[in-house]
């Protein structure tokens, strides 16, 4: 990869924040606890900043733009839990190790690196950034510039927030990433596209920097026979067209059982009228696509199959209205990259154990979807299937759970954060040993003749 030298403000800033973590000035508990509660009390004061910044960027109604200030949320219960995750957590001693006490003891790891996405502007940068603050750390944020006006509104915050020596954010493109990236950091959180991950995971190996990446992948929807067909449909409309289906972990292609396909189209079709009217294109409730070349991208995809519901669009306003399609193959272009648009395509199986082996032929997705009530479905598919996640009879709701960790597996990511997963990431979890002085047997020392018995039974042989 070539990278372009840092100049002179990201090499300063990088300083100044290595200055200040050594200080110590970020260890304490009370001051960890200042700085969430301060980026709290920031969400909340710029949340009609926030709100207007992603409906200028994305065309996001309100109710949808409030997923990005529900960050409150994860950041409530980060303040609430950490006092418990940053005390030692004690290991037990095996036999020979003792008399001596064993701890896990979290430590901070230094200067941080978020490079967020623009699909949830907000919501992706102040998320991993919690996680950094509570384990400790500094932390240089990298917002996403096809999100321009979201951007302005994260600087502003930031800087009205933190020292930038503790947290500052650097505006640009994709130069500003590349001088970012050739520097040293201690971890790199990166979510966004797999194309763009490989280059973040080189650009780190440089380095020898850990890194977490969420970079999404084609989440399957399995649809059972025996489903709640009104529920069903309710639930994947929303999943899908939320932000007009710009969302990681929205479901990317249904395979439903053939002989409730007719079924379900006509409600999935039913409750896109439902939802977004006659002509979506006049409802203040469906996002837009972010840019023309995204735009442009998408209805390259409409090529090839059949349309079913949707398809209408207009260049100008960056309008592409629910689209449902069939006849389309695995082999379609479709189906060989991340949709991240309004389009949602169907195909049929005729058994589950086949379409298990399609997904399993492909790169393991960060989210798995499936509706159904039968249990030994549910179990087969959990079995047999790898995931970064899996829901069963809804979408998307396992990213809210902050007792669980968020990230994908494979080509959809690696690590995962969210909660004491955030924590833990942004940690060095230290192993400790101390010993007393006042009994030392000499079973370990040489001279080792007549010891091999002893040392034998320790380590558990006979």
């Amino acid at each position: 990869m070539t990278t372009l030298a840092a100049p002179a403000p990201v090499a300063d800033l990088l300083y100044r924040q290595r200055a200040y973590w050594a200080t110590g000035a970020t260890r304490s508990l009370d001051f960890r606890l200042a700085q969430l509660k301060a980026l709290r009390a920031a969400i909340v004061k710029y949340q009609a900043e926030i709100i207007d910044a992603v409906r200028q960027d994305l065309g996001r109604p309100e109710f949808e733009g409030y997923f990005e200030i529900a960050a409150v949320s994860e950041l409530d219960y980060v303040i609430k839990h950490l006092p418990r995750w940053v005390k030692p957590r004690r290991a037990s001693l095996p036999l020979s190790q003792q008399p001596g006490a064993a701890w896990v003891q979290p430590e901070p790891l230094g200067v941080v690196l978020v490079l967020a996405p623009w699909n949830y502007p907000f919501q992706l940068i102040v998320s991993p950034l919690m996680g950094a603050i509570a384990a400790g750390n500094c932390a240089i944020l990298k917002p996403s510039e096809l999100a321009p006006t979201t951007s302005k509104v994260l600087a502003q915050l930031i800087s009205d927030t933190f020292d930038p020596a503790h947290v500052a954010l650097v505006e640009g493109g994709v130069e500003t990433a590349q001088a970012l990236l050739a520097e040293k950091f201690d971890h790199i959180v990166y979510t966004g596209g797999e194309r763009v991950g490989k280059i973040v995971m080189q650009a780190a190996a440089q380095h020898l920097t850990p890194v977490t990446l969420e970079l999404g992948g084609k989440s399957p929807c399995i649809v059972d026979a025996d489903i709640n067909l009104d529920v069903t449909a309710r639930r994947i409309v929303w999943g899908k067209f939320l932000n007009a289906g710009q969302t990681c972990v929205a479901p990317d292609y249904l395979l439903v059982d053939e002989r409730i396909k007719d079924d379900l189209v006509k409600a999935l079709t039913a409750r896109i009228r439902e939802c977004y009217g006659e002509n979506p294109a006049t409802s203040p409730d469906l996002s837009r696509v972010v840019n023309d070349r995204q735009f442009d991208r998408l209805l390259a995809l409409l090529e090839r199959g059949n349309i079913l519901a949707g398809g209408e669009h207009d260049r100008s306003d960056r309008y592409l209205a629910p689209t449902l399609i069939d006849g389309i193959g695995w082999d379609d272009p479709i189906m060989q990259e991340e949709i991240f648009g309004p389009i949602l395509p169907i195909l049929t199986y005729r058994d589950l154990g086949d379409a298990i082996a399609a997904i399993n032929q492909r790169p393991k997705p960060l989210a798995l979807y499936l509706f159904s009530r039968d249990r030994q479905v549910q179990a087969q598919v959990l079995d047999r299937t790898t995931a970064g996640s899996v829901c069963i009879n809804d979408v998307i709701l396992q990213f809210a759970i902050w007792d669980m960790p968020f990230g994908g597996v494979g080509s959809s990511g690696i690590g995962g954060y969210h909660g004491q997963y955030s924590f833990d990431t942004f940690s060095n979890l230290k192993s400790v040993l101390k010993k007393p002085f006042w009994m030392d047997i000499d079973w370990r020392y040489p001279p080792y003749a007549g010891k091999v018995k002893l040392f034998r039974k320790f380590i558990g042989l006979s």
